[in-house]
């Protein structure tokens, strides 16, 4: 049994996380945590970009960031989402979109939809997505990814 935890990227984890590793043939769907951290730095799209990382008994297994709005009830956007190649085939994927679907529920009351896109080749990502409720708005953003959606049941 394992239990998911969401921490910030911070000075005191940065490193551990930044030895996170996918599949040679998922590089291309996700950015690197160097990467993330550029884009939360920079926040090119919204007004906040908060970068966190996945844990599993005190051991980082993942990240993922958030860009979003705040406030807004409708513009909360998952990026990055990546679980280290170790990790993955086990069932730490579905479990950690789970909790970051709990977590930003909690995070940001007023959130009522998430967002996010996959790349259309990432049919992996997309099973898990889906499986999550997430549903495709048939339309792609400007990389020509897929926009997916889930609405929340807010508590």
């Amino acid at each position: 049994m394992f239990e998911i935890f969401i921490k910030e990227i911070t000075k005191e984890n940065w490193e551990e996380a930044f030895k996170l590793s996918v599949n040679e043939d998922q590089k291309t769907f996700v950015p690197t945590v160097a990467e993330s951290l550029a884009v939360a730095y920079i926040k090119p799209w919204d007004e906040a970009l908060d970068p966190y990382v996945l844990y599993n008994n005190n051991k980082i297994i993942g990240s993922f960031y958030i860009s979003y709005t705040p406030n807004s009830e409708d513009n909360y956007w998952i990026g990055g989402f990546q679980i280290d190649k170790e990790y993955q085939g086990k069932g730490y994927g579905k479990r950690s979109l789970n909790k970051i679907i709990d977590f930003i529920q909690i995070k940001h009351a007023k959130c009522k939809i998430i967002s996010l896109t996959v790349e259309k080749e990432n049919e992996q990502a997309i099973r898990l997505y889906e499986s999550a409720g997430f549903k495709s708005q048939n339309r792609m953003n400007n990389d020509n990814q897929p926009i997916y959606k889930l609405t929340l049941d807010n508590k």
